[in-house]
This record gives structure tokens, sequence and C-alpha cells, in this order.
């Protein structure tokens, strides 16, 4: 089986060395040579080149490409630019954090040229190398069925982990609600940790309290298990921002969710409060301290100095996965790549017309 990935990221090019380790003909290419020369030097097969990439692939009508690359214009430029080059039967798989409406719209007019357009949900995050990932996957169940080797050696097994779930725009659209659940799932514990932190009079152990909830508890997952992890090894979370990124697909979630008329709160208020992480200061606020100092003649409080952020770049392809760790974070020696939006992955945010305006 061949393939070619474009877009060597932490997530594209992890999976370039997951399928060159599990004997799929991988090729992969992105705009930046140093990333290509980087899974080169860990035994992957790279390109320099759009053309060199296809003309890795295979006959014409068997090839197919794996786009995974930042949401948005990014990944429509990067289609278009495969429309031209790829003939029918070829495929084209979306692995990235796409809209479910613009990928519906892309395989209807990927399918006038005769092309596959299959989409992928993708879920793995750092830990994807080690331990496989997860794939929500829409499309044509003979594009899907074709890319098969590529997915049993992507996953955590070759019949768990990953499955089509109907025609294409429906990875993308589950992928969504996932990442909204993982939204909500995040707030609660941020939240309750916060709160027992906050009540002092008991001293409580945050560390022996996240190992406790590991074993046993009915709030037990993965994400506690990575955060039992970082409060053992005595993460310092002073140094961080509590600037928190979101990838457009909590707002996606609460749209869609108002446009069907089912209730979303927690995913809802979970996505507004990464909406308040991320302004410096809140105008809401503003205006609250000033109402409250005009009708009361209150105290209040004047800035300052602005709050000041740097960008700790994203984890490189092959690295462990505990150099994102919470505790090594002040550690980072990669340099990233990419605007500090698409490595904070808030390339996907335009904003979702509803179904009839579509």
């Amino acid at each position: 089986m061949k393939i070619g990935m474009i877009g060597l990221g932490k997530m594209g090019g992890n999976m370039v060395l997951r399928l060159t380790g599990g004997g799929i003909e991988v090729t992969g290419f992105d705009r930046n040579p140093d990333s290509v020369a980087q899974i080169e030097a860990q035994g992957a097969r790279g390109a320099r080149s759009m053309d060199e990439l296809i003309a890795a692939l295979g006959e014409p009508g068997t090839r197919a490409v794996w786009v995974m690359v930042p949401a948005g214009q990014i990944t429509q430029s990067v289609i278009d630019d495969l429309a031209s080059r790829l003939a029918p039967g070829d495929i084209i798989i979306d692995g990235g954090n796409s809209n479910y409406k613009d990928t519906m719209k892309r395989a209807e007019e990927l399918a006038t040229r005769g092309l596959h357009f299959v989409d992928v949900g993708t879920s793995g995050g750092v830990w994807g190398l080690k331990e496989g990932y997860a794939m929500m996957i829409g499309g044509a169940e003979e594009a899907v069925e074709r890319l098969r080797p590529v997915f049993e050696v992507l996953a955590p097994a070759a019949e768990r982990g990953w499955g089509r779930m109907g025609p294409a725009g429906s990875g993308h659209y589950v992928k969504m609600v996932h990442n909204g659940i993982e939204y909500g799932m995040m707030q609660a514990y941020a939240e309750g940790f916060e709160l027992m932190k906050a009540h002092q009079t008991f001293g409580l152990d945050m560390a022996q309290i996240a190992e406790l909830w590991r074993h046993g508890s009915v709030v037990r997952s993965w994400l506690l298990d990575l955060t039992a992890e970082a409060l053992n090894n005595n993460a310092d979370f002073e140094q961080l921002s509590d600037y928190v990124a979101d990838s457009g697909e909590g707002r996606w979630t609460i749209i869609d969710s108002i446009e069907l008329g089912v209730p979303t709160p927690v995913i809802t208020l979970a996505t507004q409060m990464r909406f308040r992480s991320q302004q410096e200061v809140s105008y809401a606020g503003q205006m609250l301290s000033a109402m409250r100092r005009a009708f009361g003649g209150h105290a209040v409080k004047t800035i300052e100095a602005p709050r000041q952020e740097g960008l700790v770049p994203e984890v490189a392809p092959g690295d462990h996965p505990k150099v994102a760790a919470p505790e090594n974070i002040g550690q980072a020696v990669s340099t990233g790549e990419g605007s500090a939006a698409e490595q904070l992955g808030e390339t996907g945010q335009q904003r979702v017309k509803g179904d009839s305006e579509s």
C-alpha cells in the first residue's frame, strides 16, 4: 500500500513514522524542507516537491494522499492543488479539523472530477505515534476499504479504534462533537481542582487526589491520568498563561446544537470560558467596573501593565510525548513550524452558516 502525507507537523510527521514502522510505503512532503529532513533522519521517505510526492504514489487511479495541515484556507489550497494533479479514482484524505460542512462541499466538488474524498477525524495527539490514533472516517465505502491497511496500522489495533461513520462529512462531524465533549471534560476537571486548591482549610494535596481518582473512581480517564502525572512531577503551572486556544470545533458543536434544538449547556459554557481566556482584558468586565463606580462610587482597579505572553513551540514529530508534559514546558527546544495560530490550532475558526444559508 502506497500513500502520501502532506503536512509533517506533530501529527502528520508522527503518522508518517507510525505508517513506516507498520510496513506502509508512505512518502511525506511539507513546505518546510527541514520537516522533510526530520522524518528522513528517522527512517521515513520524504519528497522535496509536490511533483516528487505524486510520482512516488503509483499509477493514476490507484493513488492516495493524506492532507494533515491546519484547517481553513490552508487545507483548501492544498486540496485544490491536489485536485489539479490527480486522476479519476485517486483518493484525497483530510485528516485535519475541518468543518464538516466544508468537507461535504469539497466531496461534491471533487466527485465531479472523479476523485474520492475521505474525511478522517483524528484523535491521539502526541501520543498517537506510540499508542495509535482514534479515527472517525467519512466517505464512500469503496474508498474507505481501499485505505483499510493504512487505518489498521495507524489505529491502536487493526480492528479497534477506527471505523467508517457514514458518507463524506460524517467523520469530521463526529470528531467535532468529540472535541466539544473534550472541552467540557477538561473544563470540569480544571474547575474542580481550582476549587479544591482554593479551599485552604484542609490543606488538600492535588497530586494525591488526582492519583486516588485514577483508581476505581467514576471520573477516571486518560485526561485524569495525564493530570495526575503532571501533579506528581510537581508541574509548575504558574509559568503558564491561562490563554486556552480553541480549534473552532467547540464553536461548531454549539452552532449545530442550536440549529437542531439540542441543548448542550456544558459544552457551550466550556467553549465560552475559552473565549474569556483569550481576552487580555474583558470589555464587559471593564463596563461592569465603570457602572459600579457610577452608581455606587465604589473603588475600581486600573491596568498597570498589559499581559505579556510568549509561545512555547509545538512538539516535533518523533519526540517522546513526555516532552509535552506540563513539567517540561519550560524546557522546550523545538522551534516549531508555522504561525502562532497554526501551532495553536486556531486556523479553523471561520464562522459557519446554517444549513438554510449554505
